[in-house]
């Protein structure tokens, strides 16, 4: 069973936090487990990231490199314009893997789940799906 999570983006690029969302998602959909939880962007202009959570600056900073790093006006050969988000798409990457332990995510201290809009705003979806009972 997939379990589908929907967000409203709201910039061209942003990181947004959706660490509750999975969890919320993860209580509904599968209770108590234990195993492994997959979480899924099905598009190839956005990205998932497990990185700190309690300080949100630490989302802006990944915002303002990938901002420099991949500032508007490079020509690329893809026509529609956005291949800057396409790079970032792969250089991040479209899945994180998180265990689960009595239906919690077993995630760092520190750490959140962060969707990775590179081409919104938009409306996005991410998967959830349990890979072991």
């Amino acid at each position: 069973m997939i379990e589908r999570i929907s967000i409203n983006t709201s910039k061209k690029l942003q990181l947004i936090d959706v660490t509750s969302l999975v969890e919320s998602a993860l209580r509904n959909s599968y209770g108590a487990y234990n195993g492994v939880l997959l979480c899924y962007v099905p598009h190839t202009t956005a990205a998932i990231t497990i990185n700190e959570a309690a300080d949100p600056d630490v989302a802006l900073d990944i915002e303002s490199f990938l901002k420099l790093h991949l500032p508007e006006g490079i020509k690329f050969r893809h026509l529609e314009g956005n291949s800057d988000a396409h790079v970032i798409s792969t250089l991040i990457g479209s899945s994180v893997i998180v265990p689960v332990e009595n239906g919690s995510l077993k995630l760092g201290r520190w750490q959140g789940i962060f969707f990775v809009e590179a081409d919104g705003p938009r409306v996005r979806n991410i998967n959830i799906v349990k890979l072991t009972s």
